[in-house]
């Protein structure tokens, strides 16, 4: 097995979805899933504590982009206008493996109770990373907390329709991510 290839990572995420797409979550083990990537069970334990945390592999790295998009925001940018700099930032980094992903494991976690209240927990820890970046550049706590929901919130509508789109491949998300947002801020407007 060729522990010493580039994309360890990566082929360990393909290779766990994949099979819990075909043998479900539970039936699945380490062993396999460091068997169908091309590792050792010792190189799938360098990258992840255990297989659930496979799903959330790039929660680290999602959370740094959105808090340095809204940090590097305008000093003088509204709450939303930083969450929309974070938005930008996140989203920008996203490419066709992220895009042909999305609906993969989105049925996946569909499919296991863990896994929902995993990827509960993930939105939760953006919220919590976004809303302090935003009490970090000053804006009042409760302020910070609704713009931080509502850019987790428009992120995951922007990424789940940009994933469904067919045959736009080149298709950026940032648009997607941007205008879920502006419809957010809208209906935020009309709750009076």
């Amino acid at each position: 097995m060729a522990r010493w290839e580039p994309g360890a990572r990566e082929r360990l995420v393909l290779a766990a979805v994949d099979l819990f797409a075909e043998h479900g979550y539970d039936a699945t083990t380490v062993t396999q899933i460091a068997e169908r990537a091309g590792v050792t069970k010792s190189t799938f334990f360098r990258h992840f504590p255990d297989k659930r945390e496979l799903l959330v592999a790039g929660q680290e790295a999602l959370s740094r982009l959105l808090t340095d998009g809204i940090a590097e925001a305008p000093a003088g940018a509204t709450p939303l206008e930083a969450v929309a700099s974070g938005l930008e930032r996140a989203s920008g980094a996203m490419g066709p493996v992220n895009r042909e992903l999305g609906p993969r494991l989105k049925a996946v976690v569909a499919t296991s109770t863990e896994l929902q209240d995993r990827d509960a927990l993930k939105s939760v820890g953006l919220a919590a990373a976004m809303t302090a970046a935003l009490v970090a550049r000053g804006v009042p706590d409760p302020t910070a907390h609704l713009a931080a929901e509502l850019g987790v919130l428009a992120f995951k509508r922007g990424f789940a329709e940009w994933s469904e789109v067919e045959g736009g491949t080149e298709d950026p998300l940032t648009p997607y991510a941007l205008a879920a947002l502006d419809e957010l801020r809208a209906a935020s407007a009309s709750l009076g």
